[in-house]
């Protein structure tokens, strides 16, 4: 793993890059950082060590200041970027709000291989409309929890099972307690099957 660095750009975007030995990235995009939300998240460091198994390096983001989702969609914009300066095949995941991120940014992203979001936050970016998911033309991925009554999740998933994407429903709340590796695995398979 390597030490956390700074992405260029305006805006003070923090990271954590796993695995360092191929052509193929996911960006993951943090929780909510005013609820303690960060790159160290249990749920990203999951997915991320199961890409790792999988020869798929994962950068670990946390946005610069908090801005509303705006400035964090453009963090995530600008890790894509980062990511595509340096591999092959960039893909993008995020957690809660970090999901309602990452596809906030998948909408405007451009040559994104794929997307997979866990319990996305519907509501928690400014400006992010589950009705526009039909932009995004990468395989994408929604995992829900179906005891979750934190987020507003339901828009997504109804979205995403419209347009034929995979969804995954799991026994579980928004925090996903003691099932890190299970989520792991259907995002690493998600993702592997997804980027070749």
């Amino acid at each position: 793993m390597s030490d956390p660095n700074r992405l260029p750009g305006p805006r003070d975007v923090r990271t954590t890059l796993d695995g360092d030995t191929t052509d193929r990235i996911v960006v993951a995009c943090s929780p909510h950082p005013q609820f303690g939300g960060d790159r160290h998240d249990s749920r990203l460091r999951a997915v991320s060590d199961a890409l790792v198994d999988r020869d798929i390096d994962c950068l670990r983001i946390d946005y610069g200041p908090w801005d509303e989702g705006r400035g964090e969609r453009t963090d995530a914009l600008t890790a894509l970027e980062w990511a595509g300066e340096r591999y092959d095949t960039v893909a993008l995941f995020g957690y809660s709000f970090g999901g309602a991120v990452a596809l906030s940014a998948a909408i405007e992203a451009d040559s994104l291989a794929a997307v997979s979001v866990l319990a996305p936050a519907a509501s928690s970016v400014e400006g992010f409309d589950p009705a526009d998911l039909d932009a995004i033309s990468c395989p994408a991925q929604v995992v829900y929890g179906e005891r979750d009554d934190t987020a507003d999740w339901q828009s997504v998933v109804e979205r995403a099972e419209q347009l034929e994407w995979s969804v995954e429903s799991m026994p579980a709340d928004h925090f996903f307690i003691s099932q890190q590796s299970r989520i792991g695995n259907l995002v690493r398979d998600f993702f592997a099957a997804s980027l070749g």
